[in-house]
């Protein structure tokens, strides 16, 4: 399951993966913990460091959208018209995304995504994330597109 990371096109500042924990054409769930010197904590608040919201909604994009859209066009989900290879790239395109709690350095949160629909290369998806209490910290809904790199 941890495979597909490889495809991930992120760099380690900007990956928000820590492993994958359950895997199919259906869902993904993932976890990631949050790095007390991660870039972001610096002035998001001095003294006082909250995870930004943005970066939420980036960890569950990237575990619930990113990897499960790899997984499905990397592993013969194919649709006529839509391929993915080494040019091709995830593209977030819309989310609604409710907040519940706040996340806090080292913290350690699990997102779990479940498909609505993968057709003409657009997935959608109902993304959830929790922490280790099991609490409900945030969920949306996630939409994206396999892109191909213009070269």
């Amino acid at each position: 399951m941890n495979d597909i990371l490889k495809y991930l096109p992120y760099k380690s500042s900007f990956l928000f993966v820590d492993n994958i924990n359950s895997l199919d054409e259906n869902g993904v769930t993932g976890d990631y913990t949050l790095k007390s010197d991660a870039f972001f904590y610096e002035d998001h608040f001095p003294g006082n460091p909250v995870t930004p919201g943005v970066i939420i909604t980036e960890i569950m994009a990237q575990i619930g959208l990113v990897v499960l859209g790899i997984h499905l066009m990397v592993n013969g989900v194919q649709q006529r018209g839509v391929a993915m290879d080494e040019g091709s790239f995830p593209l977030l395109t819309s989310t609604n995304v409710d907040f519940f709690k706040m996340v806090l350095p080292e913290e350690k949160v699990t997102v779990t995504s479940k498909k609505q629909y993968f057709r003409f290369g657009k997935l959608k998806c109902l993304v959830e994330m929790h922490n280790a209490d099991n609490e409900l910290v945030a969920k949306g809904v996630f939409s994206g597109i396999i892109k191909n790199a213009v070269k």
